[in-house]
């Protein structure tokens, strides 16, 4: 008799476009009629933006798409043959296992209004990013050149820094023109808060530089390049700001969320961009798990570690959460109270980063009661919270 032949199993392997997301479907269609099945389930593990194309092709062929987290499959990937290997082979049965087991997310892809402040935002962030770039490379090149500068200049990037910097970019340019020279700079663009003391500053630190002589030309070149980048960028970074503003301004609530001190418009329309729409989740507690900022405990036997938070989730959403807290604390004097109660209380008084964090929870609670129920923001509700808090001490 002829020994078998051993089936060597394969992986599916399509291209990231139309050719290649139709031969999936038909190996589905394929797979569907061998074992007899109406329905199919694709699960992947999502790899940064690479999936968002096969998700919407999948949305229009009416199939349904599920998401495994990366951590799990890397955790659980050992359970089989106990070895940390990675191979096409070997994922895609962990990640089945996953879908089969229901452990998976199912993927919320925000529409509308929420789809283009989540790209516009996300494009910001990027923005931002290579705005602080630049700055450092222009604090770079200053304290090789000129670093007297900046005790002249505490922000570099101010109008009239830029206007010195494009007419005189060297301090052997700045001797050349004199202090009159660099203050005639600024009378021709009519800057104000600068004049005659500070060009003389300016002439005087020139003069007494210690910055490097050599190379000045590709200097001259490289800080001309930088500073119009910088202008460029920061042009950018307007109209995506005018873009983002008008989008979010046509949500209902956004106006009376506006008018809580201390929470900005662009606040509102990062936490939109990130969360979505609010009316899909049933719980202000579902916002909170998002964000990472569930509390999770470690305790075993007679051992109780520490609550902390999960850090699971959307790490923008709660990094935006804890920034837009600490000016909330700082300004409006609600939360301020609020922030006050929780550092000082007899009873589990919390640090100052705790109390940051409870108050981004706060946060969460009211932004979401507002958007759900579209109500006005009432304060001393907020402030009887505290209250309550004490009477249930007692």
């Amino acid at each position: 008799m002829e020994a078998k032949k051993n089936k060597v199993e394969t992986a599916l392997g399509f291209t990231n476009d139309a050719e290649g997301f139709e031969k999936l479907i038909t190996w589905i269609s394929k797979q569907k009629r061998k074992h007899e099945k109406r329905e199919v389930v694709v699960g992947l593990e999502p790899t940064g933006h690479y999936w968002f194309n096969l998700s919407e092709y999948l949305k229009k062929e009416k199939i349904k798409l599920v998401l495994v987290n990366p951590f799990h499959v890397k955790r659980s990937k050992e359970l089989d043959d106990n070895l940390q290997s990675k191979t096409d082979l070997k994922d895609p049965k962990t990640i089945a296992k996953l879908v089969i087991e229901g452990r998976y997310l199912e993927p919320y892809v925000p529409e509308g209004i929420y789809a283009e402040l989540r790209t516009l935002c996300n494009f910001r962030n990027k923005l931002q990013k290579e705005i602080i770039s630049v700055k450092n490379h222009l604090n770079r090149w200053l304290n090789i050149y000129f670093p007297e500068y900046k005790k002249v200049f505490s922000d570099i990037t101010a109008k009239s820094s830029i206007a010195v910097l494009k007419k005189t970019p060297l301090p052997c340019d700045m001797k050349e023109s004199g202090a009159e020279g660099i203050n005639q700079i600024w009378r021709e663009l009519k800057l104000r808060a600068v004049g005659k003391k500070k060009a003389e500053s300016l002439y005087e630190a020139a003069e007494q530089t210690v910055g490097v002589t050599e190379g000045l030309k590709s200097a001259r070149l490289t800080l001309t390049m930088l500073l119009t980048e910088y202008e460029i960028k920061m042009s950018n970074l307007e109209i995506i700001e005018e873009q983002i503003i008008a989008l979010c301004r046509k949500v209902p609530a956004v106006k009376r969320i506006e008018k809580i001190k201390g929470v900005g418009i662009m606040t509102i329309a990062s936490f939109l961009a990130e969360v979505g729409d609010v009316n899909r989740f049933e719980s202000s507690k579902q916002i909170q798990k998002l964000a990472g900022l569930a509390l999770r405990e470690c305790s075993s036997g007679k051992h109780k570690g520490k609550t902390t938070i999960s850090k699971r989730g959307r790490p923008r959403l709660r990094q935006l959460l804890f920034q837009a807290s600490m000016p909330l604390v700082a300004k409006n004097d609600e939360f301020a109270q609020l922030h006050k109660y929780y550092t000082t209380r007899e009873s589990n008084p919390l640090k100052k980063k705790q109390s940051i964090i409870a108050i981004s929870c706060k946060l969460i609670r009211i932004l979401f009661t507002m958007f759900k129920k579209e109500i006005e923001y009432d304060p001393q509700k907020l402030v009887s919270d505290i209250k309550r808090t004490n009477l249930q001490v007692a």
